[in-house]
């Protein structure tokens, strides 16, 4: 099996939380809307499915916003049935302030 060991980088200026797993890339994207960050997509190729770095992907987009005072708003549906697995994330639902 392949060496999955990654490092998770928020890239700002693409709006997205990505990582380099194997040579191919994986993001979940937001749009910010004054300070609520929606994350509006969750993408990981095919080959690397099933191995958690879409949930990485996900819980470090939570982290951030919870550390710069955001609320978030699943558009993803990926993310909508992350957050609803999370229950610790439910405070920082937008629908949830």
């Amino acid at each position: 099996m392949a060496d999955l060991s990654y490092t998770i980088q928020h890239n700002p200026a693409a709006m997205r939380f990505e990582a380099i797993v194997n040579g191919l890339l994986c993001r979940t994207d937001y749009r910010m809307h004054g300070g609520t960050m929606m994350l509006v997509h969750t993408e990981v190729p095919r080959q690397l499915e099933g191995r958690g770095i879409a949930s990485a992907l996900v819980r470090a987009a939570f982290k951030h916003a919870a550390d710069n005072g955001m609320d978030v708003l699943p558009v993803c549906s990926y993310v909508r049935v992350w957050a609803q697995r999370h229950p610790e994330v439910e405070p920082l639902l937008a629908d949830s302030r």
